[in-house]
């Protein structure tokens, strides 16, 4: 539904998404510029969570940018 999603789900190993839902509702919202709308808004998040994360490039995102509370659960217990 976000461009953060998108990013997570390809540094979980994802080779594609859907964004089926999101597309639908503005289709029939906006018509076709509402679904040039929500590509672009997904597209922006997207690039602007990746320059957060400092990649420039897709082939970039790997695992290293997550993590859950497991990890964190870890991270603790070294300490």
């Amino acid at each position: 539904r976000r461009g953060t999603d998108v990013f997570k789900a390809l540094a979980l190993g994802a080779s594609g998404i859907f964004i089926g839902r999101p597309v639908v509702f503005s289709l029939a919202a906006e018509g076709e510029a509402g679904v040039r709308n929500v590509l672009k808004m997904l597209r922006d998040e997207f690039e602007l969570t990746m320059a957060l994360a400092g990649c420039c490039s897709v082939k970039e995102i790997n695992r290293n940018y997550i993590q859950t509370e497991a990890d964190m659960i870890r991270s603790i217990s070294r300490l």
